[in-house]
This record gives C-alpha cells, sequence and structure tokens, in this order.
C-alpha cells in the first residue's frame, strides 16, 4: 500500500495489501482478484475491500525464516559483511547468501546464531565443469556453509542435454547431502524458454534437490510470478522454490510467495521487516 492509500499492483499478480494485527504481531495479506490491466483498486473506481479473498496470515517470524538475507557484491568489504551478519542475527532470517570466499569470515561473525550461511557455487554464469562445480561445493562444505545454490550450465539445457543436466545436479545434490548441506539449482530462468523451464524442473522432480530457484540476480532479469507458479507446477511439493532477483519490496515478496515460493532471497530483507513495524 502507498503512502496516499492507494493500493500498489505488483507486475504479473492482482493486487495486494495487508493488515496488522497488533495483539498478535500477524500480518494479514489480501489478494485482490481484479483485472483491470494494472490499474489499482482505487483507480479502478471500486469500494475498498472489492473482490478481495484473504491469502495467508504470517508473523514477523515466519516471513525472516523464508529470507536469504544477500550480499554477492564483488566489491563488498569487511564492514558490509558483518552488517549482513548483524542484521541475519537481528532479524532472525533463515540464512545469509554469500560468495564461498566470505565464508570464513561471515561464519566468525555469527558464532553460534542459528542463521545459515548459504554458499554460491559457479556463480553466476554456470559455465565450468561439473568436476569444478563439486569441488567448490565440496570446499564450501569444508569451510562451513550449511546451503548451496549452485547455478546450472544454461547452455547444456538449451542445447537439450537433458542427461548432462541430470549428471551436474545428481552429483552436487550428492555431495550437498552426504553432509547434510541443503542443495538449490539456480536455473537462470531469463534465458530460457518456458518449455527449458519445464525440462529442468523435470530432471528436479528425478533428483530431488531441496530447491529450484528462478535467477541468480545477475542476469538479464529476475524472478517472476509466472516463473514461479510454472517452477512449482510441475515440482510439487517433492521440492521447494526459491525466487530471487528484483524482491525489493512486501508487494513482489508476497505475491511471490502466494505463487509458490517457499524462499526468498533478496538483499531488501530489512526492508520487508519493516512493514510488522
Amino acid at each position: 500500500m502507498e503512502e496516499d492509500g492507494t493500493e500498489r499492483t505488483v507486475p504479473g499478480v492482482s493486487s495486494v495489501s495487508k493488515t496488522v494485527n497488533r495483539q498478535s504481531g500477524r500480518l494479514g495479506v489480501y489478494f485482490y482478484d481484479t483485472a483491470f490491466s494494472g490499474r489499482s483498486i482505487v483507480q479502478a473506481g471500486l469500494p475498498p475491500g472489492s473482490h478481495r479473498r484473504k491469502i495467508m496470515n504470517i508473523t514477523k517470524e515466519q516471513l525472516a525464516q523464508m529470507i536469504d538475507h544477500t550480499n554477492l557484491k564483488a566489491f563488498s568489504q569487511d564492514a558490509a559483511f558483518r552488517k549482513l551478519c548483524d542484521e541475519a542475527k537481528t532479524y532472525g532470517f533463515k540464512a545469509i547468501a554469500i560468495n564461498g570466499a566470505q565464508i570464513e569470515r561471515c561464519r566468525k561473525y555469527l558464532g553460534d546464531s542459528p542463521v545459515h550461511i548459504g554458499a554460491t557455487v559457479g556463480f553466476p554464469l554456470g559455465q565450468m565443469t561439473i568436476e569444478s562445480k563439486v569441488f567448490e561445493t565440496e570446499d564450501a562444505i569444508r569451510k562451513g556453509a550449511h546451503e548451496i545454490d549452485y547455478v546450472l550450465n544454461v547452455a547444456e539445457l538449451k542445447d537439450g542435454n537433458k542427461e548432462y543436466i541430470e549428471r551436474e545436479m545428481q552429483e552436487i545434490t550428492q555431495a550437498c547431502h552426504a553432509h547434510g548441506v541443503i542443495c538449490k539449482v539456480i536455473f537462470e530462468n531469463c534465458y530460457l524458454t518456458d518449455e527449458e523451464k519445464r525440462t529442468a524442473a523435470e530432471i528436479a522432480l528425478k533428483v530431488r534437490p531441496d530447491f529450484i530457484k528462478t535467477s541468480t540476480g545477475f542476469g538479464t532479469g529476475g524472478a517472476t510470478v509466472e516463473d514461479v507458479r510454472l517452477m512449482k507446477s510441475v515440482v510439487g511439493e517433492a521440492v521447494k522454490v526459491k525466487a530471487a532477483g528484483g524482491i525489493r519490496d512486501f508487494e513482489t515478496a508476497v505475491a511471490m510467495i502466494e505463487a509458490g515460493a517457499e524462499r526468498l532471497g533478496t538483499s531488501a530483507g530489512v526492508e520487508l521487516m519493516r512493514h510488522f513495524a
């Protein structure tokens, strides 16, 4: 909701709004069943509350446990990672998402916190051998990573090499699961057709990594509601979906959750938590 009281629309979905129960701290999220070519409820001339249905109640703690608090910038320095870890502890985020070179630094800053360390592998292009990705995965786990987000080989997928994609996914998933580490597969959907996204999701349904993920945030596009729905329609409850890339406000976060995402990769986690104030 904007400061003037109008409902903000999110590309690909109807409008969403929120109400806070001040006693429980639970956030009521509403979904507007409208189709007014992107216009808001107010602009469409409808009375407040028209055609709305409540889709979820979510607490601050529940949302925090869906957030991977992210800093993947090549130029970020020590103070930025200390801040990332302090914020993750303060708000109770599920994980931080960082590049492998920062694992040991962040492990020190997180101490005995329950916040997970999520490390990238083959990031952001995915254009290295399976063997190098497995080595990077195992190295990250030895250094203290609890979760791995790896980028699949987009070129091989686009060439129709399903066997390669399955072998890559199998080897990296096995390397993670052998140590009780969560494995997330990044599709980088901005470069894929819908059929290619379905193919990757079908392979994941067979291999069973823990998550399939929309984007690195470094491609030509980020997460979309349509992609989350497509991915979820293939894997169902067998594999979870992580939305990442361009999730900078509460409305977009809610839209991704409503579409089926169970984890959100974002550098704007603190801003999302402010909606519970």
